[in-house]
């Protein structure tokens, strides 16, 4: 099995502070893999953020439904129209897909850390990564 590469902090807001993002109404993160990335891209936006939740994939990356369930819907004001949907990883793009279809009377752009989407922070990374986010389980000695 590979390594996870591992990404800080910094090198993910230089990176995003590098990106030439769109001007926005909303930014959407998807929780709870999207929560962090999103709340970076709102703070660099100067944007409001609100979140969503989706179930799909269990914790090792396996689908846990046959399609992305959304168990709640992202809130959006009318005069919200320009959104940026925002998660860490898109394998298959189901779940981006699912919150668009709830978003479809708006301008959605999406934007990912890895993976496909309108905006991909991390184009050249294939393999899996440990966020910084992400806790990581040690073992403690006596």
């Amino acid at each position: 099995m590979n390594a996870k590469v591992q990404l800080s902090f910094t090198e993910i807001t230089r990176r995003l502070k590098r990106m030439s993002l769109p001007e926005v109404d909303l930014v959407v993160g998807i929780a709870t893999g999207g929560t962090v990335p999103a709340c970076l891209v709102a703070y660099q936006l100067d944007a409001p953020l609100t979140l969503t939740q989706v179930r799909f994939r269990d914790p090792t990356n396996a689908p846990q439904y046959t399609t992305p369930v959304v168990v709640a819907p992202p809130v959006v004001g009318a005069s919200q129209q320009r959104i940026l949907l925002v998660d860490d990883v898109s394998v298959s793009g189901q779940t981006l897909a699912a919150v668009k279809q709830l978003l479809i009377d708006h301008q959605v752009t999406t934007l990912v850390m890895k993976g496909e989407a309108d905006y991909v922070v991390f184009p050249e990374i294939e393999s899996c990564v440990a966020w910084p986010w992400h806790v990581q389980e040690q073992a403690i000695s006596p």
